[in-house]
């Protein structure tokens, strides 16, 4: 574990960036909020009545799936539950990092505080003595068609019962010995609790949150290449005025930041009436897949502090429920994915405008005055793979048809294979940070420009790793290690020291975790 932060109760309300980033890195202690507790056992009192009066309890007293109408004895249900949470263990593939695993317990532990969810108190504090251990379940993504994520939060419920894996000092064990070296025994699952480790989107929502504040530190780095590839083709700044006066009001936000920021050093002026689209649209490009993030943020934070569990418990009754299809989620991060597309596509023309030797008497592929040399014709090539591979990324998938469970079980919204789209999308994207950001300097070498502001920080990050271009050479390696630095917290982190984009930077907890 980290060094400790303050501590986070949790209440049922919904969860914020902040919140999600530092349990994520495990730095702040959880506690659940007394009155919020009361809830979680007046709530299980009423499971408890249902049960005693013989009511069938979906995933309690009966199976569940096409096993719906099977019922079960008391002398059943300790089997039943223990076998239920094990028989789901069927993730497979390349494991969530423990940032995701720890973000969807808190979010597990939250959405039982509504009260709304059936659970025993136990269970909460069994959650809750886990992350306060740090014994971090191993959860492998494959296995959720985004309907409750049974496939990867039956992984977090093995562990509770001893089985499956963990991560505990940095160590992978098998679960019951990653729990006897915490000091916590196998946990007994009582009737409702079994369904309720596993009946939720917890796991996806938090890859979700983790992808989306990427995303947003990510797009805010492009921001940043954008205007210093404007540098150093010498685009006209009106549009950014301009914006403020026709344009929305993240529009004008962005338009005033990308002004601002253009300010403080001899900034070159090559435009005759006006500049190509790719340079005088970039208010409303980057506005636009700032907003979708905003919007598909909103959303899953939303969902931190409802349940998705099916039943639920509500007005004194148990109820079935249709809440565990997280479609709202599903469909703005899609329509993010969408934004980021735009994004990609804006900077992969800015890229070609700087390699045509259309503007400032630029030499064609940049190549350095008086050399023998192919430049970097070939580089822009790796540029439109990449906006290619974001595209790609941005077709929906969520409405694919699929029926399973004999015919029972026929609405999925493949979250988790949204979200693993969408964070591929995001790596494309910090490469292509890197591409635009090498290719800029390279411009403002070979015209003498000396950038300040903005521009200046993301030429000094550059030449840090990449020297200038003279002679053929491997560029790999560089841009690598340029993408590294810029994708960075630290430049985020300086970005916003040096000029935020508040609502934004604040909303999303963007820069390094505290």
């Amino acid at each position: 574990m980290n060094a400790m932060s303050a501590i986070i109760r949790l209440d049922g309300k919904p969860l914020s960036f902040a919140d999600l980033a530092r349990i994520g890195e495990g730095i702040a202690p959880l506690s659940a909020d007394s009155d919020a507790l009361e809830r979680v056992a007046i709530a299980r009192d009423v499971i408890e009545t249902a049960i005693a009066n013989g009511q069938p309890v979906y995933g309690a007293t009966t199976g569940v799936g096409a096993m719906k109408d099977v019922q079960w004895s008391p002398e059943d249900y300790d089997a039943f539950n223990l076998g239920l949470v094990r028989a789901h263990h069927f993730g497979t593939g390349e494991a969530f990092p423990l940032e995701v695993v720890r973000g969807a317990m808190a979010i597990r532990v939250n959405m039982a505080l509504t009260g709304r969810v059936g659970c025993t108190v136990d269970l909460v504090n069994m959650y809750l003595q886990l992350l306060s251990a740090d014994v971090v379940p191993v959860v492998r993504r494959t296995g959720s068609i985004g309907c409750a994520d049974i496939g990867l939060m039956g992984q977090i419920g093995a562990v509770l019962t001893g089985a499956g894996e963990a991560v505990y000092s940095g160590e992978r064990l098998p679960a019951e010995i990653a729990l006897a070296r915490a000091g916590l025994k196998p946990f007994k699952l009582a009737p409702r609790d079994s369904l309720a480790s596993i009946s939720t989107n917890a796991v996806a929502y938090a890859a979700a949150a983790r992808a989306l504040r990427d995303a947003a530190g990510t797009v805010r780095v492009l921001l940043a290449t954008g205007l210093t590839t404007a540098g150093a083709l010498g685009a006209s700044r009106d549009p950014w005025k301009a914006v403020a006066h026709v344009g929305t009001e993240r529009e004008a936000n962005i338009g005033s930041w990308l002004y601002f920021n253009a300010m403080g050093w001899d900034w070159p002026n090559a435009t005759h009436i006006q500049d190509p689209l790719s340079l005088r649209m970039m208010s409303q490009v980057f506005a636009t897949g700032f907003e979708s993030l905003m919007v598909a943020g909103r959303t899953i934070l939303a969902a931190t502090g409802r349940t998705d569990d099916n039943p639920v418990v509500a007005g004194g009754q148990v109820l079935t429920s249709g809440g565990s299809l997280p479609l709202d989620v599903t469909v703005f991060l899609q329509t993010a994915q969408l934004g980021m597309a735009h994004i990609a596509r804006n900077s992969f023309n800015r890229c070609v405008l700087l390699g045509n030797g259309g503007r400032r008497d630029l030499p064609v592929n940049l190549v350095a005055p008086g050399a023998i040399a192919t430049g970097f014709g070939p580089i822009i090539k790796l540029a439109g793979e990449l906006f290619a591979r974001v595209l790609s990324l941005s077709n929906p998938v969520s409405a694919m048809s699929m029926v399973v469970a004999g015919g029972l079980e026929d609405e999925a919204t493949f979250l988790p294979l949204v979200v693993e789209r969408f964070e591929r999308q995001v790596v494309a994207l910090q490469r292509l940070a890197a591409l635009e950001g090498i290719l800029s300097a390279q411009a403002m070498d070979i015209s003498g420009d000396q950038p300040g502001n903005v521009p200046g920080i993301i030429y000094t990050l550059v030449r840090r790793h990449c020297a200038f271009y003279r002679n053929d050479r491997p560029l790999s390696a560089e841009v690598e290690a340029v993408e590294g630095a810029l994708g960075s917290d630290a430049l985020v982190g300086e970005l916003i020291s040096h000029s935020t984009i508040m609502d934004l930077d604040e909303f999303f907890a963007l820069g390094p975790v505290a």
